[in-house]
């Protein structure tokens, strides 16, 4: 049993881009896919594919590499956990790499990343960063 299912995924997608693996696999939910869509809005994955398998669900997502073989995907962090959540207004919304990375953000309209939560003007859960 997993007790973190957004941290699980955050793992096997940084082993997976540490091997420089093409794809990886994770169990799916709603949450992980919009993850994912975030990721690939942001130019992070190149790709991502939901499966069926009669249980669960697979969210396949495909890595994204530089033409040297570099990961584009230099870093992703869980911040905040189970054990302690972690929120905050729009004004106090922490940068990423100072504005280079993405903070996805848990709002009342949805996952969404930082930029957007303050445009939209709304606070919420800091559920990672990616950079």
């Amino acid at each position: 049993m997993i007790t973190d299912p957004i941290s699980d995924m955050f793992a096997r997608v940084r082993n997976a881009n540490a091997k420089l693996h093409e794809k990886v696999d994770v169990p799916s939910s709603k949450l992980k896919v919009e993850i994912a869509k975030i990721l690939k809005d942001e130019g992070y994955i190149a790709n991502f594919k939901s499966i069926e398998d009669h249980k669960q669900g697979v969210l396949r997502v495909y890595l994204k590499y530089t033409a040297e073989g570099k990961a584009v995907l230099q870093g992703i962090k869980r911040v905040s956990k189970s054990s302690l959540r972690i929120y905050k207004g729009y004004e106090e919304m922490p940068k990423t790499v100072g504005g280079l990375g993405v903070t996805i953000v848990s709002t009342s309209k949805g996952l969404m990343t930082d930029r957007q939560a303050r445009k939209d003007k709304v606070g919420g859960e800091i559920i990672g960063y990616v950079w």
